[in-house]
């Protein structure tokens, strides 16, 4: 009985041990037949971020046919918050691949979150991307980023207003503000219309003017706030006084009253990102009475050139399951393929900064809006000469202090003290 007993658990443990093999093995053949995997992206804006992506998923179709693709629409605001959430605690439960973060706040997220997102150097050729946009996606010399849109400004104006005022397209290369002020005055004076929208709450246009100075917020190091003593940034709030002096501002207080400024023909220009251009072109009766050049430059500011940023965003792989399949899928969409990006450029309007992309023929394409200009082709080539920075970790944190500090200033505080103050007060906030 007790020989009958060993022999029947023997087998048991035979059939179990069988069993156990045979499912493994079942399991594994399953994996390997249907190549199955999956990767999870997240970012904002349906008609633009959104979309591109749908774009890329289609491009890695040839590529690899088998990785599902999962494209998940957040509002920027809750895709950090949800980051920052997860990242702070130490988990990675629910967070995607694939994240689309904006450049100014990306080294708070890589200095932050160190370990939290999967390195991808040597899977692009970093070379090939515009220069400015390298600082914000690195670390330590190493790659955590895919560059993706570039937000390369352009001074947009209405040629028939120029010409009331005895200007040319001609007349704006190369200008500085001050002579872009002059050049609002007459304007305003033969059109009756004024210069530009402002949102006092929105300080895109003093980012625009430091970058094109090769400076920001803070020092080289992307923490030590650099507000006193910043020469740019002093030039740039006495520039932002003098348009509002001289009643060259239309002042709105959301995007839909920017967008109706320009559309509406109330104001003759408006220098700002590249990314404007299709709310431009939306007012369709307009077309052939615009033009875009080159920004102006902060006068009497060493190095400050027609050429900055405002805006743009990149691609961030997280340190997760199936990082090497997410990476793969970057790298052979955003991070080489010249065919995509004149979809881009086609389909939406999406013009990035992968640098051969631009001898594309979609690149070169006449714009009959702009009366026929290569906008696209001139907006290409501006990406190269944008001035590098480091954004750093608190572009929008002193954003809120410079924001009172200005008001300050247009209300008759000596600027020196505004900036002085502004410093002090960066400085026990974030160090």
């Amino acid at each position: 009985m007790k020989k009958l007993l060993a022999l029947m658990m023997a087998c048991m443990v035979i059939l179990a041990a069988c069993s156990s093999g045979s499912n493994e093995t079942v399991e594994s053949d399953s994996n390997e037949s249907s190549g199955s995997k999956e990767i999870t992206i997240w970012a904002w804006d349906p008609n633009f971020n959104i979309k591109a992506m749908n774009l890329a998923k289609e491009a890695y179709q040839a590529e690899n046919p088998d990785l599902e693709i999962k494209i998940v629409e957040n509002a920027q605001a809750d895709i950090i918050q949800k980051l920052n959430t997860s990242l702070s605690s130490g988990t990675t439960k629910g967070l995607p691949n694939i994240v689309l973060i904006e450049d100014y706040r990306a080294q708070s997220f890589l200095q932050a979150y160190p370990d939290s997102f999967h390195e991808i150097t040597g899977s692009f050729n970093a070379e090939e991307f515009a220069p400015y946009k390298i600082a914000p996606t690195s670390l330590d010399g190493k790659n955590y980023g895919l560059p993706f849109d570039t937000g390369v400004t352009g001074f947009y104006v209405r040629t028939d207003y120029l010409e009331e005022a005895g200007y040319t397209l001609d007349d704006l290369e190369g200008i500085d503000w001050n002579e872009y002020i002059e050049i609002g005055k007459k304007v305003k004076e033969a059109t009756g219309k004024q210069m530009l929208s402002l949102d006092p709450n929105d300080l895109g246009l003093i980012r625009m003017m430091i970058q094109s100075s090769g400076a920001w917020y803070l020092e080289e190091d992307g923490v030590t706030p650099f507000i006193a003593g910043n020469e740019a940034l002093k030039k740039s709030f006495e520039i932002y006084k003098s348009l509002l002096d001289a009643d060259l501002v239309k002042p709105i207080s959301d995007w839909s009253q920017f967008l109706a400024g320009f559309n509406s023909g109330d104001v003759a220009s408006a220098p700002t990102g590249n990314w404007i251009t299709p709310s431009i072109k939306a007012e369709a009766s307009q077309s052939g009475k615009w033009a875009v050049v080159p920004q102006p430059k902060l006068p009497d500011v060493e190095n400050s050139v027609n050429y900055s940023n405002l805006g743009g965003s990149s691609w961030y792989v997280l340190d997760v399951d199936g990082k090497e399949e997410a990476t793969d899928f970057l790298a052979k969409t955003y991070g080489s393929n010249v065919d995509f990006y004149q979809d881009l450029v086609t389909e939406i309007g999406a013009i990035g900064t992968y640098i051969p992309a631009a001898e594309g023929e979609a690149y070169k394409a006449a714009d009959e809006f702009f009366a026929g200009q290569e906008i696209i082709s001139d907006f290409s080539q501006w990406v190269t000469e944008i001035p590098q920075v480091n954004y750093g970790l608190h572009t929008y944190a002193i954003e809120d202090i410079l924001i009172v500090e200005m008001q300050n200033y247009l209300n008759g505080k000596d600027l020196d003290q505004v900036l002085e103050d502004a410093q002090q007060q960066a400085e026990a906030q974030l160090q």
